[in-house]
């Protein structure tokens, strides 16, 4: 059973549709008590990373999805400020990340994307690292997409799975033991965001 973690911050209703689509169990989880019987976790995330720290704090759920996610080591998923909360702080916010996976969120220089626009927004290649289940299916340099002016920067490489370009390499998805961090929208990359999704499902 996949649980969409919702808390206020994030997209719910695409992963919903998509999880429907492939007629994959889900529940939509609110609460402590909505966690039961889970065996996945997806923590999606839009807007500031200070406001969806605070959110899932103010949601009851965070010691509980620490339990699960480091203790009982369900399979976890955060996409894109659902990735970066995975990490230990944020140059965006003071408040600290889960820390989940050992790293910290970093701004775009935007000298080193030649004064690029900042969100990095639109479709971007994606460069695989590792081979991975949860790249299983994918079309050969599958696309995806971005919107985001920050980058989770792991500390230790061996994380890094997938690898993207915006004026530098950045770090755009990472595998530690059971937990996932995507920056990418898969729920809104068509084909390759979907089978990403129904791979995770499949773990």
């Amino acid at each position: 059973m996949i649980g969409i973690i919702d808390y206020g911050v994030g997209n719910i209703k695409a992963f919903v549709n998509i999880y429907k689509n492939f007629d994959m169990p889900f529940k939509i989880v609110k609460n402590i008590s909505d966690l039961e019987n889970v065996t996945k976790l997806i923590l999606p995330g839009v807007g500031s990373f200070d406001h969806a720290m605070t959110s899932l704090q103010h949601s009851g759920m965070k010691e509980k999805l620490d339990e699960l996610v480091l203790e009982k080591k369900l399979p976890t998923i955060g996409i894109c400020v659902g990735m970066q909360m995975l990490a230990k702080s944020s140059e965006e916010g003071k408040l600290s990340g889960l820390g989940w996976i050992d790293g910290v969120v970093k701004k775009f220089d935007k000298s080193k994307i030649n004064n690029g626009p900042l969100p990095h927004m639109g479709w971007n290649t994606l460069n695989i690292e590792k081979k991975n289940k949860i790249f299983d299916n994918l079309e050969e340099n599958p696309r995806y997409y971005f919107l985001h002016s920050y980058y989770f920067e792991c500390n230790n490489k061996e994380d890094v799975i997938a690898t993207a370009t915006y004026g530098e390499e950045f770090e755009c998805m990472i595998n530690h033991e059971n937990i996932y961090g995507i920056q990418c929208h898969p729920e809104k990359s068509h084909h390759n965001g979907m089978q990403l999704l129904k791979n995770f499902g499949e773990l």
